[in-house]
């Protein structure tokens, strides 16, 4: 395939190695080995994506999704490369909760272009150990870009278990400290946990049937003995969905035993409010009696005021004696 000369490349310190290209500060990563290419560049622009266009000769179409910052995972199969578009969950540190980062990837009979719009780590780290480990690169190369790319992907959905585990803790930390801690406290821990569930199930649902779109098309890239290979990365998308799900019904669970409790504690906190008006009630009732401006018997003397006082003290001895025999104390 014909190499453009004029690909922008940032002339730095290079570190070569044969049959290897690696520009460590630039934007475009090359590496290549067994007439095969890997492209890896961070977020291009419109000038690398065109001139990557170009190189490799893709549809217009195809530079506008990857300039896109809007485009839904798919797969779209040409007569002599597939481009495809797939999300993985990234911590955005702006917002400091899970977002989707988007990976487009280009693959070709002896290419694969790899352009996350963010550093994702699994192919940061892949591309590097390629870039070290001369043979790991001539070994992996020799197979075939399907085979390079089922790796790519194979690290990224294994990158998504580490972020599924970490759900699985602050649920196990929110079970135990449902009845230690105060249920208002632990309303935004549970809010928290999950917005991150409801961002991962957003990610990851429109993927599943893009995967098995490119397990369908990706064939003609792959040896007759490699073709069960994109079985592991739909089986994998199919067991982190099973697992949010199984999440979402116990932070959903867990949500409903907190309302409860504090439901409880609510109705524990009125009910005595209630006994305490029921018994004042006839307290001041007698009280107001009494205190009026008007004469009644024993009036003035202190005989008077020690019955008054005998007769509210019994009022409410018996009040609260009739509430314990109900339970209602």
């Amino acid at each position: 395939m014909e190499v453009m000369p004029s690909l922008p490349r940032i002339r730095r310190q290079r570190a070569h190695v044969a049959g290897v290209e690696v520009t460590p500060r630039s934007p475009v990563s090359e590496l290549d080995a067994r007439d095969l290419i890997w492209v890896h560049v961070t977020a291009p622009d419109a000038e690398t994506a065109t001139h990557l266009a170009e190189r490799f000769g893709w549809h217009p179409l195809d530079v506008e999704d990857i300039l896109s910052k809007r485009q839904r995972p798919k797969v779209d199969d040409y007569p002599d490369y597939l481009f495809a578009v797939f999300h993985f969950p990234w911590f955005d540190k702006a917002i400091q909760r899970l977002n989707a980062a988007e990976l487009d990837i280009v693959v070709g009979t002896d290419y694969l272009v790899t352009m996350p719009n963010v550093e994702l780590l699994p192919v940061t780290r892949l591309f590097n150990r390629c870039a070290e480990d001369e043979d790991f690169r001539e070994q992996l190369f020799s197979r075939g870009t399907g085979r390079l790319l089922y790796e790519v992907l194979d690290d990224l959905f294994d990158y998504c278990f580490p972020i599924l585990d970490k759900i699985a803790h602050k649920l196990d930390t929110i079970e135990d400290d449902i009845h230690e801690v105060r249920s208002e406290e632990l309303v935004r821990d549970i809010s928290n946990v999950k917005q991150e569930i409801i961002s991962y199930r957003k990610i990851i649902k429109p993927q599943r049937p893009t995967l098995r779109v490119l397990e369908r098309a990706v064939e003609r890239f792959l040896p007759q003995d490699l073709e069960l290979y994109f079985d592991d990365i739909v089986d994998a998308s199919e067991r982190i969905w099973d697992l949010l799900d199984n999440y979402k019904e116990v932070v959903e669970a867990l949500e409903d035993t907190n309302e409860s409790l504090i439901a409880h504690r609510h109705n524990d906190v009125l009910r005595v409010l209630t006994v305490f008006s029921a018994v004042l009630l006839p307290l001041t009732f007698l009280a107001s009696i009494f205190g009026m401006n008007v004469l009644y018997p024993g009036e003035g003397t202190h005989e008077a005021f020690w019955v008054i006082l005998g007769v509210m003290v019994a009022i409410g001895g018996g009040l609260l004696g009739f509430f314990r025999w109900k339970r209602w104390l």
